[in-house]
């Protein structure tokens, strides 16, 4: 019976290793719009999918972003000045991208633009702190892609999505939010462009040094919103608290990768394999909160709990 088991198990991920080592043929004739390519995941894509030969259109945040981008790469690729958070400028990069793919229509699409927002307790933060994280990482990834989504439609391509294993198992503040708002997107859109021949996949990456993830930006982001908080959320939580977020902090940007890589190439084989998968789990840890995203509730509270801070005030 077990024997049976493990042929069936293995036999199984033989066909699965098949499958997704098949390429699809002519990929330098194929578009592929990357946002937030300034630096990061989307700078190294970029990059790495020129030197594949694939036509990469790249949008960029600012003029030296697309600048320093332009120099490091061939004349393939070209970039767009994009702001995700204002529709005229979508609107304008959307029509760039009409004009660089005529009749062929838009290959691939990499929703990678980000920001990472404020990580401290939800109750320190405001509306705008939320909004201005939900602004760039869902409401800017969903109108790109109902902009784009006709070329989409017309080469039969791909979406792909940039989530977050904090879009499973969240933490506080408005970056989880996001992410698990990418999710559901990603989700319902892929089962509705199914019917045009469009795959949809997200990447969950774990914890990586990107220039949106240093321990000192994300510290003076929380000393910032510790300070416009009130005094009695300043009691509640005490000094001691917001000291120890900030040594956390410090200690988990020494545990992150460096290897950007890792992240890329599962955008990569998203794009160029005849059967990408729906998920993407990039590095060690992404793997193992994966794991814990399936566990039962309690249990997931409890090791979270476990490791969290304690306000001044705890019971």
């Amino acid at each position: 019976m077990w024997l049976y088991l493990v042929a069936l198990v293995g036999m199984y991920h033989l066909v699965r290793w098949y499958r997704e080592r098949q390429v699809v043929d002519q990929l330098q004739d194929k578009y592929v719009f990357i946002t937030g390519c300034d630096s990061g995941f989307g700078n190294l894509l970029a990059r790495q999918l020129d030197m594949k030969g694939l036509r990469v259109l790249a949008a960029c945040l600012t003029e030296k972003g697309a600048e320093t981008l332009k120099a490091q790469t061939s004349e393939r690729l070209d970039t767009v000045i994009l702001d995700v958070t204002k529709s005229e400028s979508i609107a304008a990069a959307t029509q760039w991208v009409k004009e660089h793919t005529g009749d062929r229509g838009l290959w691939g699409l990499v929703n990678n633009a980000g920001i990472s927002g404020i990580l401290a307790p939800n109750e320190w933060q405001t509306r705008q702190d939320f909004m201005e994280v939900l602004d760039v990482n869902l409401l800017g990834l969903i109108d790109v892609t109902l902009s784009l989504l006709p070329l989409l439609r017309k080469a039969q391509g791909r979406v792909v999505n940039v989530s977050s294993v904090v879009g499973r198992v969240p933490l506080s503040g408005g970056y989880c939010i996001s992410k698990f708002g990418v999710e559901a997107f990603s989700d319902s859109l892929r089962r509705e462009l199914s019917f045009f021949g469009v795959k949809v996949s997200i990447i969950e990456p774990g914890y990586f040094k990107t220039s949106i993830s240093t321990a000192k930006k994300l510290c003076q982001d929380i000393q910032n919103t510790w300070d416009q908080s009130s005094a009695e959320v300043r009691d509640a939580y005490g000094e001691k608290f917001l000291t120890s977020c900030m040594k956390s902090l410090q200690k988990v940007e020494l545990m992150m990768s460096s290897n950007l890589s890792l992240v890329t190439g599962c955008m990569e084989h998203a794009l160029t394999s005849c059967h990408p998968r729906t998920r993407y789990s990039a590095g060690w840890d992404a793997k193992l909160i994966v794991l814990l995203s399936y566990m039962p509730t309690f249990l997931v509270d409890a090791i979270i709990r476990w490791n969290m801070l304690r306000p001044a005030k705890a019971l």
